[in-house]
């Protein structure tokens, strides 16, 4: 896991240049598992809920999957953020992020993992949405990974998730961002 940043241009699913670090912003890189994935789908629409106060904290929201653009674009497309796809896992390998049974054997997963299951079944079985993939890119048991990140490249706070549904929660990285940010 990284204490600094080095400086690079990411391409979201839609074309958009992503500089990481931001220099006029504080980076949110969150690292996510597949596409489609019903965990990830329910934290991250209360990162979209939200995402208002997580810009005006003066953080811009980056996620990562190891699944294809193709998929991105089909299972979280109406995300108001910017979206990588990386199904070669570069990014993961470089930031320290792994794959392993716990992501689902967990105990304190199931929570998460029933609460995004009721939350997406009924959106599928209305075909409002696709089901998520049987076999998506990388596999299932990807873990979660956050990182804060200031203008100038250094690691702020960091959390490696130990299961699928570990990850900061708005509130948590609200609470980062005043604390921890001393502009360059």
């Amino acid at each position: 896991m990284p204490s600094t940043v080095t400086t690079r241009t990411l391409d979201s699913v839609t074309g958009v240049t992503v500089p990481v670090p931001d220099p006029d912003h504080l980076i949110h890189l969150q690292f996510r598992r597949f596409a489609g994935c019903p965990v990830c789908n329910l934290h991250l629409r209360s990162i979209a809920t939200r995402h208002h106060e997580i810009l005006a904290a003066g953080i811009r929201e980056v996620v990562v999957f190891h699944s294809s653009a193709a998929e991105l674009r089909t299972y979280e497309g109406d995300l108001p953020f910017d979206l990588i796809a990386d199904p070669a896992r570069m990014l993961y390998r470089e930031f320290g992020i792994e794959s392993a049974p716990r992501a689902l054997l967990d105990p304190r997963a199931w929570p998460g993992i029933a609460r995004a299951v009721a939350k997406t079944l009924p959106t599928v079985l209305r075909k409002d949405k696709p089901a998520p993939p049987n076999r998506p890119d990388g596999g299932r048991l990807g873990l979660p990974g956050d990182f804060l990140i200031a203008p100038d490249g250094r690691v702020l706070a960091s959390k490696l998730g130990k299961h699928a549904d570990d990850q900061w929660s708005v509130d948590e990285l609200l609470a980062l961002a005043p604390i921890r940010v001393p502009r360059p």
